[in-house]
């Protein structure tokens, strides 16, 4: 059993090398298509779409974390717990966008 796990190793290894090996190509150059889907938007337009996004994310965070007429001091706190949680999932949403825009653009 396990020379026949060896074997299998071996003949994947094999078979890698080989197909990474010069002689099996045939002198084309691999064609690589863009395939992003920003509608062919550059980096500026991202940049400002990140930071209308943020913009209004942090104007809506203020807007929430204000006392409303009607809360006691208990319902506010526990208010603003839950949207310190959720503006911080939002940002970090945001951000992981952004990211992926750029890890994305530079492969």
């Amino acid at each position: 059993m396990i020379l026949s796990m060896i074997g299998i190793i071996q003949t994947g290894f094999g078979t890698a090398v080989l197909e990474a090996s010069p002689m099996h190509r045939d002198n084309r150059q691999d064609v690589r298509f863009d395939d992003r889907h920003d509608g062919g938007r550059d980096n500026g337009d991202r940049q400002v779409e990140h930071d209308r996004r943020m913009r209004e994310e942090n104007e809506r965070h203020e807007r929430e974390m204000r006392r409303h007429d009607h809360e006691s001091d208990r319902e506010w706190q526990e208010r603003q717990d839950r949207e310190n949680d959720r503006h911080n999932n939002t940002l970090n949403e945001i951000a992981a966008l952004v990211l992926g825009v750029v890890i994305g653009h530079n492969t």
